[in-house]
C-alpha cells in the first residue's frame, strides 16, 4: 500500500551528553518517511523547506526512493530550525531555539496522485493542518496521527476533532495523562479511545509501548541499549516503522498491528544510536529484521512446567 506522510522537514541543532551537532536533517516527516521506506513503496512526502535546504539533503531523500512531488520549497524563507539540549537522563530536554521560518506558512496541498494513498501519516504538526489533510484525501484505508503537549494545551478543539477522525493515535504516556486528566494509563487509554480512534498506542520511552484496541492490550518492550546518543526523531521513526509494516503486509488485523508496534520500536531503537538521521541512513533491512527477532525473544514467557 502507498504511504502518505505530512509533517515538518527541518534542521536541528542538538546538544546531548554524547556530543552535539549544529545542523542536521530532521523533522517529523523526514523520520517517518525514511523509516517507512524500508518496508514499502511508494512513500510520499508533503512538507516545506526554505531556500537554504541543501542539495545533499534533497538527494538523501530522493536516493531512498521517497516521492517528493508534494515537497514545497519556499524561496523567501529559511528552513524550519530547532535547537535543544538533552539532560543526562535523555528523557528531559530544553528547547534553546525555535525558528519556524518557512514552516510558519506551511499549507499542506496534497497532489492529486497522492489523494488515493492507502495509509496517511499525520506527523506532529498543528491539528488544523492535520484536518486540512484529512479533508483532501479520499481513499485511505488507515489514518495515523501523532501530537504533542503543545497542541493538547494550545489547540485543544482542533486536536479533539482530529482525534475523532483518525484510526490510530500515537502519543506518549505524559501526553495521554494531559489529554485526559487521568493518571492511570489504562483508564486514560479508555477515555482517549472513546474520542474516536480504533487503536491507541501509548509510548513509554525506555519502558516500551502499549497498543490498545477493542480486543486487547499489547505491551511491547523497549530494546535494551547501552548508549543512547540522540532521542530526537525516535517517536517519528516509530510511526514510520509502524506504518511501513502495515503497508507492506496490506492487512490490518491484531497480529499485524502487534508486529507493526515491534517494527516501530525497532526503527526507534536504531534512530537513537546516532545523531539525526545518521543511523537510519546506514541501517539495512537485514539488521532491522534481526533486531525484530531480538525483540521477540525479549518477552518470551516459558509455559508452566
Amino acid at each position: 500500500m502507498s504511504v502518505l506522510v505530512v509533517g515538518s522537514v527541518a534542521y536541528d541543532g542538538i546538544e546531548a551528553p554524547a556530543g552535539k551537532v549544529e545542523r542536521t536533517l530532521g523533522g517529523s516527516a523526514t523520520y517517518i518517511s525514511v523509516a517507512s521506506r524500508f518496508f514499502t513503496n511508494p512513500v510520499r512526502l508533503v512538507g516545506t523547506v526554505g531556500y537554504d535546504f541543501e542539495e545533499r539533503d534533497h538527494r538523501f531523500l530522493r536516493d531512498r526512493g521517497i516521492d517528493l512531488e508534494g515537497f514545497q520549497v519556499d524561496e523567501d524563507n529559511r528552513t524550519f530550525f530547532w535547537k535543544g539540549r538533552y539532560h543526562d537522563n535523555m528523557n528531559d530536554r530544553d528547547t534553546l531555539d525555535t525558528q519556524l521560518n518557512a514552516f510558519e506558512h506551511f499549507n499542506p496541498v496534497i497532489p492529486e496522485v497522492y489523494k488515493g494513498s492507502r495509509i496517511v501519516c499525520l506527523g506532529n504538526i498543528d491539528p488544523t493542518l492535520q484536518l486540512r489533510v484529512l479533508d483532501q484525501v479520499t481513499q485511505y484505508k488507515l489514518t495515523i496521527c501523532d501530537t504533542m503537549n503543545f497542541w493538547i494545551s494550545g489547540a485543544r478543539e482542533a486536536l479533539e476533532e482530529t482525534i475523532s477522525r483518525v484510526d490510530v493515535l500515537i502519543i506518549n504516556d505524559e501526553e495521554a495523562r494531559e489529554l485526559t486528566g487521568e493518571a492511570n494509563l489504562i483508564k486514560a487509554a479508555s477515555l482517549i479511545r472513546a474520542k474516536g480512534p480504533k487503536y491507541l498506542i501509548i509510548k513509554k520511552g525506555e519502558h516500551g509501548a502499549h497498543l490498545f484496541s477493542d480486543r486487547e492490550v499489547f505491551a511491547a518492550p523497549a530494546y535494551p541499549l547501552s548508549s543512547i546518543v540522540d532521542p530526537t526523531g525516535a517517536g517519528d521513526s516509530f510511526m514510520g516503522g509502524f506504518a511501513g509494516w502495515l503497508s507492506f503486509c496490506d492487512r490490518v488485523n491484531e497480529d499485524n498491528l502487534r508486529r507493526a508496534v515491534v517494527y516501530g520500536s525497532v526503527m526507534a531503537s536504531f534512530c537513537v544510536e546516532k545523531f539525526g538521521t545518521q543511523r537510519l541512513a546506514e541501517v539495512s533491512r537485514f539488521e532491522i529484521d534481526r533486531r525484530y527477532d531480538a525483540f521477540r525473544k525479549l518477552s518470551v514467557i516459558p509455559p508452566r512446567s
